[in-house]
């Protein structure tokens, strides 16, 4: 449920969509919301389980999870479980608009707790203030060849044009500093695994040639979605595998 789809646009409250839905028999709620907070005050009002698809700025915890199992499988390390070191000896650049991000949050969140160094990267006005405040391994680099010098894993963001108002941001010189290409990679990761949550803005945060390019794992993270959320859905409708 999407709060741009449903009877929360037409100004009823989140608290009786979620009820109208537990009268109609809903044993579990996916919700993508605009608000930081609501799945879990939607779980809390209604008793139901809430899957967070997405709440504001703050989270979007599958999107973590399948990038985890993407990480795991295409590093060669071992994806059956998820142990405190299952990501040992691996960093991870999160580069781009980190500010505005719900992906770079959950992740930031999730890797180092498996074992991973995590660096964010990007130019001040897109950095959280509570940046470090995510996780005490948090790292905050503001080259971007300095910070692809040393990653296992590059993951891209797009900009968020629709948030920057009020930030100074001149998006030509984003591209000079920031734009993941293949000469920047050749130099500098060569061998990084390269992801993307989406949308990807080709020619702004990425090169296309990178983005269909070998190291790339994009595709990849999609397919992982489908089996992570299957399995978040499964695990709260209680069924039994």
């Amino acid at each position: 449920m999407s709060d741009k789809s449903s009877s929360i646009e037409k100004g009823e409250s989140l608290k009786d969509t979620g009820l109208t839905l537990r009268a109609l028999g809903a044993e579990a709620i996916i919700l993508r919301h605009n608000y930081s907070g609501a799945p879990d005050l939607l779980a809390r009002m209604t008793g139901l389980p809430v899957l967070n698809a997405g709440d504001g700025m703050h989270e979007h915890p599958s999107q973590a999870l399948l990038d985890l199992r993407t990480m795991l499988i295409r590093l060669g390390l071992d994806a059956t479980s998820a142990s405190e070191t299952c990501l040992k000896g691996v960093t991870v650049v999160i580069t781009g608009d980190i500010r505005h991000s719900r992906v770079a949050r959950s992740n930031a969140m999730l890797l180092p707790r498996l074992g991973a160094r995590v660096i964010l990267c990007g130019p001040k006005p897109l950095l959280p203030e509570d940046a470090l405040g995510l996780h005490p391994a948090i790292e905050i680099e503001r080259d971007f060849d300095r910070a692809l010098s040393q990653a296992s894993v590059a993951m891209m963001l797009r900009i968020q044009k629709e948030r920057l108002a009020g930030l100074s941001l001149d998006l030509g010189v984003y591209i000079d500093g920031y734009q993941l290409t293949e000469a920047r990679l050749a130099a500098h990761a060569p061998n990084a695994l390269v992801m993307h949550p989406g949308p990807m803005i080709r020619g702004l945060e990425i090169q296309s040639e990178v983005a269909d390019g070998p190291n790339s794992a994009i595709e990849e993270q999609v397919s992982h979605g489908l089996a992570i959320r299957t399995a978040l859905l499964v695990r709260a409708l209680g069924v039994k595998a």
